[in-house]
């Protein structure tokens, strides 16, 4: 895990998921009348020191291993455990990358990027028929685009080639002039918070507003002190919402709050996850050896913080859980999708107002 270097900020909240599931199994009696000790090592945010901390966990004979945070770091720790023959729980490698191989001991209990494709659902069920799709230029985003293209056909959307900007996009102008010759009725984009404020700034300078505005970026937070009230009813991606009526969240939620003084983030609940997916499997099984570990994670399926468990057996790679589709609803980011952990009636569609009257909007307290 990174607890120095650049990404020591991202990957400390996982951490912390991992510690609480720990200690709550233990609490609880441990695993096989054993114990669980918990042994991290730190990669220095090097995805090449990380693959080689799982060779030495190898080595000093764990009986199983949980992923690191992040996709580059996964894939060396997932060959190191493939090369060993040893378990791995991918808890936070996103990538399809990880899996594209086929490991026989590598599963995945993270939201992989190829689920975010699920906002073509959404936008079937609000009455799209025609999108506009882009994507920051990097690997992540990249990847999820291109499961919304895949997935559009299917949900009887026209959306074409998705369309890639690069990082250093503040002016969304020419995609805007596309969007609208292309007579798209859905802007779906897939970047960062900051290129979700960027958008919404463009849209406002140029009188424009699509019926059904979803940018991933726009789950976060900080896009409303990015852009106040002007964020209203933009959608957005989360893997993990701590308001999700998943399997054992609510107690999850209160557990963590109580140890740890706030709300647990998707990578807290990426890393309790994962240990929740081993556990199982461990109780299963009735016993560390890997080949029967893995035999009972390929076909095992159970319900976690995330979603459910349930990979494909030949790859590994998680097959039902998806991100949560969010929208901005008076400056709260309730659950839009998927419908079984809805709370509202239906997802609103994003003009407030009878466009251009984008002053007429007002800042909730």
């Amino acid at each position: 895990m990174s607890l120095t270097g650049a990404h020591a900020d991202l990957a400390a909240d996982y951490g912390r998921g991992l510690e609480h599931w720990a200690q709550e199994t233990n609490a609880a009696g441990g695993i096989l009348g054993r114990p669980v000790e918990l042994r991290i090592l730190d990669d220095g945010s090097s995805a090449r020191r990380a693959g080689e901390a799982y060779r030495q966990l190898i080595e000093a004979q764990a009986d199983a291993l949980i992923g690191p945070y992040g996709s580059a770091a996964t894939l060396l720790a997932a060959a190191e455990a493939e090369a060993a023959q040893r378990v791995l729980v991918n808890g936070a490698g996103w990538s399809r990358e990880i899996h594209r191989r086929n490991p026989r001991f590598v599963f995945q209990t993270a939201v992989p990027y190829g689920a975010y494709g699920n906002v073509m659902k959404l936008a079937q069920a609000a009455g799209i028929t025609r999108a506009f799709l882009l994507h920051r230029d990097d690997p992540a985003s990249r990847e999820m685009a291109a499961a919304a293209q895949a997935a559009a056909p299917e949900a009887g959307v026209s959306a074409g080639e998705a369309q890639a900007y690069p990082a250093s996009t503040i002016d969304f102008t020419p995609y805007v002039q596309s969007a609208r010759a292309s007579g798209a009725q859905a802007w779906i984009a897939f970047g960062s918070v900051a290129d979700a404020a960027q958008m919404i700034k463009t849209f406002k300078r140029l009188k424009y507003a699509p019926a059904f505005f979803f940018a991933s970026g726009s789950a976060d937070r900080r896009l409303l002190r990015l852009v106040g009230q002007d964020a209203e009813r933009s959608l957005g991606a989360v893997r993990y919402h701590p308001g999700a009526p998943t399997s054992g969240n609510d107690r999850f939620v209160r557990s963590f709050e109580a140890r740890w003084g706030t709300a647990p983030t998707p990578a807290a609940a990426e890393g309790y996850a994962a240990g929740t997916v081993l556990a199982e499997a461990l109780r299963r099984a009735g016993t560390t050896d890997p080949a029967s570990l893995a035999a009972t994670l390929s076909t095992m399926r159970t319900e976690t913080v995330l979603g459910e468990y349930r990979v494909d057996p030949a790859s590994g790679a998680q097959l039902a859980t998806e991100p949560l589709v969010t929208q901005v609803l008076r400056a709260q980011f309730p659950i839009a999708w998927p419908p079984a952990l809805r709370k509202e009636s239906s997802v609103l569609p994003y003009p407030l107002l009878s466009y251009p009257e984008w002053a007429e909007r007002e800042y909730f307290e």
